[in-house]
């Protein structure tokens, strides 16, 4: 059988890894995860549990993870993400989760060929045999003013300044945790998108993947 096409995609938030993901996956027709949606499922689940979101409780969240809640809306607010992103640091949770993503890239549903995965580890800790890694990144201005206009766009009321500080708190989060913490893998493609549009992005990721499929 020929081995699954597995592209690692990783990045901070609002860099454009989730759309230059989905992108990627309609054109090879490969399976798609979000791996940010299952730190928010958790999180969402100790948020309607209304308790604290400490280890154990965040733990069991993790071990009981159904793939329903990866498609509820709440599962992108704010305070969804606000959470996830504590709840990320703990190791537990990531244990509990890395073979949901790695069963995923082994075994994409629908009969895929491959998949495409995104996140903050996907290249460094869950997939680190991954045929094709990217890294996508961009200035905090422009990541911050991208989630600003989402914002927005979505509900208006939103204060440039509070989400870049909102942005630049997660991102020390991600890089400094001891357990997997974002970083670059040593074979990743490096994209910075803050000039580039997405169009542009996907151009050069293409490029990039014929090249390792060639090799």
């Amino acid at each position: 059988m020929t081995e699954p096409l597995v592209i690692a995609i990783d990045g901070p938030a609002a860099a454009g890894k989730g759309t230059l993901a989905r992108r990627l996956a309609d054109h090879y027709r490969l399976a798609y995860l979000d791996s940010g949606s299952l730190y928010r499922g958790v999180a969402l689940t100790l948020l309607r549990q209304g308790g604290p979101a400490e280890e154990p409780a965040a733990v069991a969240a993790a071990k009981a993870l159904h793939p329903e809640i990866l498609t509820d809306p709440e599962l992108r607010a704010e305070a969804t993400g606000a959470l996830a992103s504590k709840v990320a640091a703990i190791p537990a949770v990531r244990a509990a989760l890395l073979d949901w993503q790695r069963n995923f890239a082994a075994h994409p549903p629908a009969d895929k060929k491959g998949a495409v995965l995104d996140g903050r580890d996907i290249g460094t800790v869950v997939l680190p045999g991954a045929k094709v890694k990217f890294f996508i990144t961009a200035s905090d201005e422009a990541r911050a003013m991208r989630r600003f206009k989402e914002l927005q766009a979505k509900a208006g009321g939103a204060i440039y300044a509070t989400v870049l500080e909102d942005m630049r708190e997660r991102d020390a989060r991600d890089t400094a945790r001891a357990t997997a913490p974002m970083k670059p893998a040593e074979d990743a493609e490096i994209i910075d998108t803050s000039a580039l549009d997405a169009d542009q992005v996907f151009q050069r990721a293409r490029d990039h993947i014929d090249r390792r499929i060639q090799t």
